[in-house]
């Protein structure tokens, strides 16, 4: 994805400029990337980056009026207007639109980057400190891998940047691995390639005449966590204020800005408060093959009450027919952060880009605003793997619990990263409930008096809708909630609730008995009753049936089966048992095909 890539040394020009011309290489995956270099030698740093083009970060390096600060930087920052304006007002000369007034900020404020707000990465050489500071945003949205040796400490937003110039770095770590099975991530900043590490979130890291740098944070999330809690009316009021008020940074820029819907709260928050002229703001829905989604069907409606245009991207036959494609390039992309089961993103994010370079998105609202979602290990039949990687995967159910729930999501879990950093290659994605201002003040969200948990129910989001267009306050959501009350209420929500958990159990939840049942009513086609009522993707009836050919090739292949960690006859039989049909394994063979594919990628072959 477009990040910054580099090295910092004390060894000599010819030495350094040809390694970082391979990283940056290694980072062009597409044509409306720009890249660039940064290169001094008195301070041993040697970087480049990837942007996408007419991006907020498109025109790097950002310089000084002296010109002995150079400033890269990657991803977006939305700071509030006042603030750019006092830089001007401090005789700063600074741009209306782009990323120039950063280093102005770098220079006035000694916390930086502590104000910025947004989801970034970036590199400051100042010649007049001779200093280097790699610095992430306080969340780890934008990770930054590094790997440091004797002679060099290299940085890259991609681990395979790392791996192409250091090839022996290219093992595994079974521990790494045992983690991403289980959580989709790689906990404590490690990775699964041995050797390499990711910066922690709030990260500020000092190069002074060394290649070791002085590592320090400059957030620590106690400072949100210990706030005082809010009476319920309050904190309402504070989320519609501080809403209203945020949102605008999202939906102002230089190029095309689309929102993408879905029939519930956090997109129709957005909706309710976007004070774009009629058909200004394009918005889409992914709908899928089977029927029209109720996602689809309340998109369109709230798309109609904003009076902005609406599109579907659809999933279908198109996708499948170049499922394997789409499989290793997500893998590759993400440097194996990602499941294949979240191919069908990639996918769909080619297409919305075409619609708008720039994506407003509701992810994060429900984490942040109503209630943390508990993430627990996936669970996997222990039959698959061997003896030694089964104790690793054992071990890695511990987990250490966060003192703030919301911290766990915001601060803490990163099996939501890889997925972001996919979307990210294609379409620069907006997160406005990850906005500081927003984040800080559902740590303030009021205590339930009978738990020890937040505020968790909808009232408040409903209301901050409901203040912002009426009309769409009245509508429910994809399960039954908002919209007036009353009885015949309940019955809506309770009907939308059962589809919701027959899909399901009729896709990658089914279990075993009614797996055998389903087999035996193949030809009453049962699934065709609920699938594609909720979701647009249906990777159990999909695996089954018209990706068949590809998991049998895969997965039954010597090469798969080989592979220390696995238990042949095992794979093969929960293989052969959901290709007929009596047996449901979707999710381990989202996991085995997710771990050939980075073995096939970035260990079997070279990184390209």
């Amino acid at each position: 994805m477009p990040g910054i890539v580099g090295l910092i040394t004390k060894k000599s020009r010819t030495w350094a400029e040809p390694q970082l011309q391979c990283m940056l290489e290694a980072m062009q995956h597409e044509s409306f990337y720009e890249t660039g270099t940064l290169m001094d030698e008195c301070l041993g740093v040697y970087a480049g980056w990837t942007a996408q083009k007419n991006s907020f970060a498109d025109e790097m390096p950002v310089r000084n009026e002296r010109g002995d600060i150079a400033l890269i930087f990657s991803g977006e920052e939305f700071p509030d207007p006042a603030a750019v304006r006092s830089l001007r007002g401090h005789g700063h000369d600074v741009n209306a639109e782009g990323a120039s007034y950063l280093v102005h900020t770098y220079e006035d404020d000694p916390n930086f980057p502590a104000s910025l707000n947004g989801r970034f990465q970036g590199l400051v050489a100042d010649c007049s400190r001779r200093t280097v500071a790699l610095f992430t945003d306080r969340y780890g949205m934008h990770k930054l891998y590094y790997h440091e040796s004797e002679d060099a400490f290299y940085f890259s937003a991609e681990a395979k940047a790392i791996l192409r110039v250091r090839p022996e770095l290219r093992s595994m770590d079974v521990r790494g691995l045992a983690e991403l099975l289980l959580w989709q991530c790689v906990r404590e900043d490690r990775t699964m390639f041995t050797g390499i590490h990711t910066m922690p979130p709030a990260s500020k890291w000092v190069f002074q005449h060394d290649v070791h740098p002085k590592k320090c944070t400059y957030f620590n999330p106690r400072e949100w966590e210990e706030q005082p809690r809010l009476e319920p009316e309050t904190y309402s009021q504070q989320l519609r204020d501080t809403f209203s008020q945020i949102l605008p940074r999202y939906l102002t820029g230089n190029e095309r800005i689309g929102v993408s819907l879905t029939g519930g709260l956090d997109s129709r928050m957005i909706m309710a408060w976007q004070r774009q002229p009629p058909g200004g703001l394009p918005c889409y829905t992914f709908g899928g093959m089977y029927r029209t989604c109720r996602d689809v069907a309340l998109a369109r409606r709230v798309a109609n009450i904003c009076q902005q245009p609406h599109e579907v991207i659809p999933l279908g036959h198109e996708f499948l027919s170049r499922f394997a494609h789409y499989a290793e390039r997500s893998v590759f992309l993400t440097d194996g952060c990602v499941d294949v089961r979240v191919t069908p993103d990639l996918y769909v994010q080619e297409i919305a880009r075409q619609i708008a370079p720039v994506r407003v998105s509701g992810a994060y609202g429900s984490e942040v605003l109503r209630g943390p979602a508990i993430f627990k290990p996936a669970k996997l039949l222990p039959d698959l793997f061997d003896p030694e990687f089964l104790a690793h995967m054992e071990h890695a159910k511990t987990s250490r619990k966060p003192a703030h729930p919301i911290s766990a999501v915001v601060f803490n879990q990163n099996s939501m990263r890889g997925l972001d950093t996919l979307e990210q290659t294609q379409i620069a994605v907006r997160f406005p409930f990850l906005d500081n201002d927003l984040v800080r003040l559902a740590f303030q969200a009021p205590q339930m008096l009978e738990t020890s948990q937040a505020f968790s129910d909808n009232e408040a989001c409903n209301r901050v809708i409901a203040d912002g267009n009426g009309a769409l306050g009245r509508l429910r959501t994809d399960r039954g909630l908002a919209g007036q009350p009353g009885w015949r209420a309940g019955l809506i929500q309770g009907m939308h609730e059962f589809t919701f958990r027959a899909e399901y159990a009729y896709d990658y939840g089914m279990p075993q008995w009614l797996a055998r049942i389903d087999h035996y009513l193949s030809p009453l086609r049962l699934e065709r009753l609920f699938l594609g009522r909720h979701k647009f993707y249906h990777f159990r009836v999909w695996y089954r049936d018209a990706l068949s050919a590809y998991v049998r090739d895969m997965l039954l292949d010597p090469r798969t089966l080989s592979r220390p960690y696995l238990q042949r006859k095992a794979v093969e039989a929960a293989v052969r048992g959901h290709l007929k049909g009596d047996r449901n394994y979707t999710v381990e063979i989202h996991k085995l095909l997710t771990l050939e594919l980075i073995h096939r990628v970035f260990v079997d072959q070279r990184c390209n």
